[in-house]
């Protein structure tokens, strides 16, 4: 499993370094929390490689589709975690959710789920993918 993660973490700094100039990036004050929990390495150096990217704004209409998220069974029940992640991405009309959150987010077993629910908030949905999907070999 630590392979895993190091290949992750390769794999992100890769895009990061590489290709994320191509793209307008977002973060939220979600990631900065998560960020800022626990004890993981490089915390410090992590929360500033986002220092700098444009903030989405937590708003009650946010707040709303995440409790959506929540009651219908799409995302776990943690107000700060994946379904805050989804809505930001979703309300927003981001193009893309950039996660290595296989489990609830970049699934592809969830995505005709994610769609249904967003078209019935009459909200689009961003394409989920991890770094690695996103880079241009």
């Amino acid at each position: 499993m630590e392979a895993e993660f190091v290949a992750m973490r390769n794999w992100t700094r890769l895009w990061w370094d590489e290709s994320r100039e191509e793209l307008e990036c977002y973060t939220s004050e979600a990631v900065f929390y998560e960020l800022e929990s626990g004890e993981h390495p490089e915390k410090e150096a992590k929360l500033l490689l986002i220092q700098d990217l444009r903030l989405l704004e937590i708003t009650d209409d946010i707040r709303e589709v995440v409790e959506v998220y929540i009651s219908h069974y799409l995302m776990p029940k943690d107000e700060l975690g994946d379904a805050l992640h989804l809505a930001l991405a979703s309300f927003y009309k981001m193009d893309y959710l950039l996660t290595w959150n296989c489990n609830h987010l970049a699934n592809a077993n969830k995505r005709k789920h994610i769609r249904r629910i967003n078209e019935r908030l009459r909200i689009p949905t961003p394409e989920i993918l991890t770094p690695l999907e996103l880079m241009e070999f």
